[in-house]
């Protein structure tokens, strides 16, 4: 067990997050997969249990009093996020592993072409 790469990787991704509003999704699954050896399912279980603790609380803090935080849409989007990852999560369980990693990969390439060439 290497703590001092998990920190690393946690820090790198909270950099990130605070900067850019990502995280979980874009840094840290690619990070488990392919510098921790975990599978597409073990990354994506571990970012999310990554996610119950208040993990953007500081972050969300420093926005929020800069008038940079739409409480009620994060409180709306939030109850969705909830069951909604529920509902995600059961149909990733039912992926084989490759296919899931490649429609990751898919899904943040769409992504980050409609965010570079795109308004």
């Amino acid at each position: 067990m290497n703590i001092m790469l998990y920190i690393a990787i946690g820090l790198t991704a909270g950099i990130l997050s605070g900067l850019l509003g990502i995280g979980g999704g874009i840094i840290l699954v690619p990070a488990l997969v392919y510098l921790l050896g975990l599978t597409q399912h073990q990354a994506q279980g571990t970012t999310l249990v990554l996610m119950v603790p208040p993990i953007g609380l500081l972050a969300a803090l420093k926005y929020y009093s800069q008038g940079n935080v739409k409480l009620a849409v994060a409180v709306f989007v939030c109850i969705g996020f909830f069951f909604g990852g529920l509902v995600g999560a059961s149909f990733a369980q039912k992926i084989d592993d490759a296919v899931l990693r490649k429609v990751f990969g898919l899904v943040m390439l769409a992504i980050s072409v409609r965010m570079v060439f795109f308004k």
